[in-house]
């Protein structure tokens, strides 16, 4: 389930992101005193400033994130109008109807408002409450970790060749001295501050693109897959509900607390529920195409089961969703596949109802109808 806000610190994402900070921020100031110290002249102090100002900033907006958190719909949440139930998926986790634009997440436990995905990093998901502080999060970060790249970089490279400078050189290069515990540091800083750039960078591009759209990554998702849907159906194309338009839609990630998370502004033409009927069909058409299968063989639900299943551990989904074990004889309805892995859902009961869901190698199971055909004479 949810932890609480500062539980969620006591994380090996929020950790490792304060042990990069304090690295690159280290680094920073102990050569920048070498390089250009901040007291030499004005320039250099508000080279030094302008460091350390994203350099907060990124921890700042990294907590908020995290501390804030996405915001989740309320238990046994159900709409005002009793007859738009049917309009909304249920969540029998939650106990109650998922709020347009939600969806649950297994990691958090509850189902998230306008949820874009679940980051290890800040230990929770981005969502509707913290969405603009995680999108300034990773433009300090990003901007501040190019500025600390390039300049240690320069430092790096002063500290290398300072033996040279003191015979060849005019006496006004910059002298940096690194013993081997602070060459290594800096090299690890280094690494760290370039693997953010690129990294993080093109989580950034990501999410400024959604944030323009006003569409989520989950959403984003949706929509290709409903324009696939509908074009091979014949159907009109899908509108998206909640485009409103560049402007108004980084307006409302900035201000999202003008708005409960529950109900949006709407695209004129499109109505409330447009995003979630198309979910439903969606979901429809996955259960149609679905196929069942019969476990023939135990699976424990190892991830990677080396011993047993040696061809499908090395062809492993890349992924973390999660495995389901299962016994000879349960019934899965997989709806995903893969070489060696299938997704599916487990049927319990004598009514077929829905149970845990998860990867399991294709090898253990097999198509029901044809442990039903009838064998030849």
């Amino acid at each position: 389930m949810a932890s609480t806000p500062f539980r969620r610190l006591l994380h090996w994402g929020p950790l490792s992101v304060f042990g990069i900070i304090k690295l690159i921020t280290w680094a920073m100031v102990h050569l920048l005193g070498m390089w250009w110290p901040p007291h030499s002249s004005l320039a250099a102090a508000l080279h030094a400033a302008l460091f350390l100002s994203l350099a907060g900033s990124t921890l700042y907006f990294f907590l908020q994130s995290l501390l804030e958190g996405p915001g989740f719909v309320p238990l046994g949440w159900k709409p005002e109008n009793e007859e738009d139930t049917h309009n909304l998926q249920f969540c029998t986790v939650c106990n109650g109807f998922k709020a347009p634009r939600s969806h649950h997440c297994r990691k958090c436990g509850y189902c998230v408002k306008k949820m874009d995905h679940h980051c290890p990093w800040i230990n929770c998901c981005v969502g509707h409450n913290n969405h603009g502080y995680f999108t300034l999060f990773l433009i300090s970060a990003v901007l501040g970790c190019f500025h600390a790249s390039v300049v240690l970089t320069i430092c790096m490279y002063h500290a290398i060749n300072r033996v040279w400078y003191m015979h060849n050189g005019t006496g006004r290069e910059p002298m940096i001295y690194l013993t081997l515990t602070t060459l290594l540091l800096t090299l690890l800083a280094i690494g760290m501050a370039v693997g953010v750039v690129l990294a993080v960078g093109v989580l950034l591009y990501l999410q400024l693109r959604g944030i323009f759209r006003n569409q989520t990554t989950i959403e984003d998702w949706i929509v290709e897959k409903a324009q696939g849907r509908r074009e091979e159906q014949g159907l009109p194309e899908f509108v998206f509900p909640y485009n409103l338009g560049w402007k108004n839609n980084v307006q409302l990630v900035l201000y999202g607390s003008k708005w409960d998370g529950i109900k949006w502004p709407l695209r004129e033409g499109c109505g409330e529920y447009d995003l979630t009927r198309e979910q439903q069909a969606q979901k429809q058409d996955k259960r149609v195409r679905s196929r069942m299968y019969t476990a023939v063989a135990m699976y424990s639900g190892r991830w990677l089961p080396v011993l047993s299943r040696p061809r499908a551990a090395l062809a492993a989904p890349c992924t973390d969703e999660p495995r389901l074990p299962l016994q000879p004889g349960d019934i899965v309805r997989a709806t995903r596949q893969r070489k060696h892995w299938l997704f599916g859902e487990k049927l319990v009961g004598e009514g077929e109802t829905r149970g845990p869901r998860g990867w399991f190698p294709r090898d253990v199971a097999t198509p029901s109808d044809y442990l039903h055909k009838p064998k030849p004479d």
